[in-house]
């Protein structure tokens, strides 16, 4: 007798592991690294047509310990204690160029804090990261009437993606929320789409935070909405209830997901998609 489909197993296929090498550093402000990574690991990399594509690191949690990619997750298992095996890190890919054969990483730079931010801080031509991937599945509609982006630091990459990759004539609004005006990017966006930044003034707390007002206050089209609109849970659970149950937007129409949570490590906050605390969408169970 077949199982009940609810209990169906289903596997996701395992993406590709690669270790690429540090070839190029730019700081784009105080708080902000775009690496460059590159070498033959490069062709396992399957790009998309997503802009919102993003990898998982594999990182050792303690840099002086002396691990070095490639990691063979399974075989460290066998010999290290939990709390010394490399961590997983979700970060966006802000460009591929298949004819360099490289790719570009942000990270925000957060000073000790974290995993991803202190090695990027301490990166150099050479280094060696591993990852596998990637994931992602938005893509700017041309057909849509106006376009809605809205997101905190961790989602600029990808809004840049989005924007960058939107046609000409693209209408709509990009809200962008920062610490201070110093960490601004120059965006590349069509002229019809209005790039505003938002200012907390210093680090994200849940009294600081702008973004969430700015998108409520922002007047609204006529029209179909596309919006892609990512950041801290708590903020884009406040947002969905706003765009999809106020504003009617359509769920197909609506690329929205939390990339973190204020006061929890990556660990933390991907184990809490499980449970009711990180669910976007309570009533199916959904992260996005």
């Amino acid at each position: 007798m077949s199982q009940p489909a609810a209990r169906v197993a289903r596997s996701r296929p395992r993406r590709p592991q690669m270790v690429m090498e540090v070839v190029a550093i730019e700081d784009l402000s105080p708080t902000f690294k775009r690496i460059t990574f590159g070498g033959d690991d490069f062709d396992k990399f399957q790009d998309s047509e997503a802009v919102d594509k993003y990898v998982k690191l594999l990182l050792p949690q303690n840099p002086e310990s002396g691990l070095k990619p490639p990691f063979d997750l399974d075989e460290l298992r066998k010999t290290l204690p939990k709390d010394e095996l490399p961590l997983r890190r979700t970060y966006t890919v802000h460009s591929v160029d298949p004819e360099t054969k490289t790719l570009k990483m942000d990270f925000v730079i957060h000073g000790a804090e974290g995993l991803a931010g202190p090695w990027a801080e301490q990166a150099k031509v050479g280094d060696l990261l591993q990852f596998s991937g990637p994931g992602g599945k938005y893509q700017p509609d041309p057909e849509a009437d106006w376009h809605l982006l809205a997101g905190d630091e961790a989602a600029i990459p990808a809004i840049g993606a989005a924007l960058a990759a939107m046609p000409d004539d693209a209408v709509g609004h990009a809200l962008i929320e920062v610490a201070t005006e110093e960490d601004e990017w120059n965006l590349t966006a069509p002229e019809g789409i209005e790039v505003t930044w938002l200012h907390r003034g210093g680090p994200f707390t849940p009294e600081s935070t702008v973004i969430e007002q700015a998108v409520k206050d922002l007047p609204w089209r006529d029209g179909r909405v596309q919006a892609f609109v990512h950041g801290e849970r708590e903020i884009m659970k406040s947002l969905r209830v706003y765009l999809n149950d106020e504003r009617g937007v359509d769920r197909a129409d609506l690329s929205l997901s939390a990339y973190w949570a204020y006061g929890r490590e990556e660990d933390v906050f991907q184990a809490e998609k499980k449970l009711p605390i990180g669910q976007i969408y309570p009533e199916t169970g959904l992260q996005y």
